[in-house]
């Protein structure tokens, strides 16, 4: 594998990494979530059947492909299910992780300098996938922090544009400033 191909892994990575910390996908259903991770158990053991006709780096590689799609989709079902931004971080992760075992097997043709350099490549980028993944949680942690206390503070405003009324009035705009800001 040379360097543009480790890059473009990463840049795929780096995508993964925004697309599953960014989507806010309805939670999936138990039951749809064993029938994902079904599937995903089918798919790999026709995967690597398909890998038992090879023989060799082809067959190493045929299989560590293999496995690197089972464990995507497994995380990324774990992480549907879940529905958390740890569970997309660690989706993230997985996929970083399959990258760089899918990489290392490609890297095993080459000798030399020329295998070490491709490993190293491979590994920073799996490095920099999971600290992109961390980084992408956190601000989604942080984001979700500030608008519940953007929306605490809004409702203490509320709150207190009640306190003039008396009576049901004021009851009614207690009730109205709890339902508006969910509280």
């Amino acid at each position: 594998m040379n360097q543009i191909d480790v890059r473009s892994l990463a840049h795929a990575s780096v995508f993964a990494a925004a697309f599953l910390l960014a989507s806010s996908a309805l939670a999936v259903t138990k039951d749809e979530y064993r029938a994902t991770k079904d599937r995903i158990a089918a798919d790999y053991k026709a995967a690597k059947a398909k890998c038992d006709a090879l023989s060799g780096q082809p067959k190493h590689l045929c299989i560590a492909e293999a496995k690197a799609v089972d464990k995507r989709a497994k995380a990324r079902a774990e992480a549907d299910y879940e529905n958390t931004p740890k569970a997309r971080e660690k989706a993230v992760i997985a996929d970083a992780e399959a990258t760089y075992m899918v990489a290392k097997e490609q890297c095993a043709t080459k000798t030399g300098n020329d295998k070490d350099v491709c490993i190293k490549a491979a590994k920073a980028a799996e490095t920099k996938a999971k600290a992109d993944a961390k980084a992408a949680r956190q601000t989604t942690v942080a984001k979700a922090d500030a608008k519940d206390t953007k929306r605490d503070a809004d409702y203490k405003v509320a709150r207190e544009k009640c306190d003039p009324l008396t009576g049901a009035a004021k009851d009614k705009c207690i009730a109205d400033a709890k339902a508006r800001f969910a509280q």
